[in-house]
């Protein structure tokens, strides 16, 4: 495809993400299938410009004012530039198949006007840019990340503009991570262990895993490090009966199903069955046959009662304003509001009091989120602590430990001696934001 062709499909691509009304990835899918005549390079620089527009839109925005045309445009050009400029510097500044650079790419692409405006941009120093243009997230976001991570902020930050890595899971039930390294090594994907969980594997690039046999036979599944944290800390075990109440798609049911050996019964309970639909193809290459999917209607639903007090493990990963997660889905900051995130505190209290119902003595519970919001996480489990004596708050860096997790308690924080809940950042652990409180019910 020719640059300018391609420079002004980005320009339609970031038009339509900016009007959030959906989610970011979903308008990505909906404009490659309608496209697709695209190839895979093509769809690559269209996504991740698209991406950079939203992880950098305040600067971009700020830029954008000092030029001319559209301004859609004015953004994919920033965009545009600085993936390519990227992919060049991964790839040693090689030439493509027609002979040129990402410079001379970037050139063949713009008009004189716009190559002149670009140049202005990149002159810009850093510290010559207003705090909002180098953080770029929005204010009611600043002052509560600030007043957790302190001086850490702007690492923070600037961790959430790059993209996430891609983390793996082994599957337990039939594998083991060393192998299954040698085996995608083999297929000229490259990895290495993940620091935290032992069953992670990190990997190079976004290689096409459907095409990878580990994969298709259920060796592997794609699961953040932080997620896979969260399975290992519920600890289910051979014969028993566990829920993952907010299941969704199903990657961490997967993984409670293999620490159980497949054995005992596992609930996936969701109120979407859209997202219970998802699990399936999962479910049948990992091999499992002890997990049991099951639409909900809510948390109070039928099926939750008739299992109040029957069950050993419950783990609660709550809807969230998914914050801790804006190195994969920059449009979240954008899309939420301190509204909204009130509104869900309601719904999380609400979730994590149904699921303790379905607890018996001597069980486990566990709320986790993917936010990094105190008031979705260390408000909710305290509130919830207060109000239950019944159940009594574990030391998540004694969990981890139990777990042999290596350095497990420099993943948490809070509480009295700052090692009650887990507590995942993306510019300290490389993970996706997570948290976890675990409490366990008394006899």
């Amino acid at each position: 495809m020719h640059p300018k062709q391609l420079l002004d499909a980005c320009a339609e691509l970031v038009k339509r993400a900016m009007t959030f009304e959906h989610a970011a990835d979903s308008v990505v899918s909906y404009f490659f299938r309608e496209n697709r005549y695209l190839g895979p390079r093509e769809r690559a620089t269209l996504a991740e410009t698209t991406y950079t527009v939203l992880r950098k839109k305040l600067l971009f925005e700020g830029l954008a004012h000092s030029g001319s045309g559209p301004r859609e445009r004015r953004l994919a050009i920033l965009g545009f530039a600085a993936v390519l400029r990227e992919q060049g510097k991964k790839q040693g500044n090689v030439k493509n198949k027609d002979g040129q650079d990402s410079e001379t790419f970037i050139k063949a692409a713009l008009t004189p006007q716009e190559l002149k405006w670009l140049d202005a941009c990149d002159n810009i120093k850093p510290e010559e840019l207003m705090e909002s243009h180098r953080h770029n997230l929005p204010e009611w976001l600043v002052e509560p990340l600030k007043a957790q991570v302190g001086d850490e902020f702007w690492a923070l930050a600037a961790s959430m503009e790059k993209a996430a890595p891609l983390d793996l899971r082994v599957n337990a039930l039939n594998d083991k991570p060393a192998e299954v390294r040698k085996e995608l090594e083999k297929a000229g994907i490259k990895a290495k262990p993940t620091p935290f969980s032992p069953l992670g594997l990190r990997v190079d690039g976004k290689p096409a895993l459907a095409k990878v046999d580990a994969f298709n036979r259920g060796a592997i599944e794609v699961q953040d490090e932080g997620s896979q944290l969260l399975a290992l800390m519920l600890d289910a075990k051979r014969g028993e009966m566990v829920v993952d109440f907010c299941a969704g798609a199903g990657g961490k049911t997967l993984a409670i199903g293999a620490s159980m050996r497949n054995t005992g019964r596992l609930y996936a309970f969701d109120v979407s069955g859209h997202r219970l639909d998802a699990l399936k193809p999962r479910l049948a290459r990992s091999g499992l046959s002890n997990v049991h999917p099951a639409a909900i209607a809510h948390e109070r639903d039928e099926r939750v009662k008739r299992l109040a007090g029957k069950i050993d493990r419950v783990l609660v990963d709550a809807p969230c304003s998914g914050l801790g997660t804006l190195r994969r889905n920059p449009d979240l900051k954008w899309r939420q509001s301190p509204k909204a995130v009130e509104e869900l505190t309601v719904k999380q209290a609400a979730i994590l009091e149904s699921s303790a119902r379905l607890v018996k003595a001597g069980g486990r519970l566990i709320y986790a989120t993917c936010s990094i919001l105190p008031q979705e996480n260390e408000a909710i489990a305290e509130a919830f602590s207060a109000a239950h004596p019944e159940f009594e708050p574990l030391n998540a860096a004694d969990v981890l430990e139990q777990l042999k997790i290596a350095d497990g308690d420099k993943l948490c924080s809070g509480g009295g001696d700052g090692k009650r809940y887990l507590r995942l950042w993306p510019h300290q652990h490389e993970t996706d934001g997570f948290f976890a409180a675990v409490w366990v019910k008394k006899a």
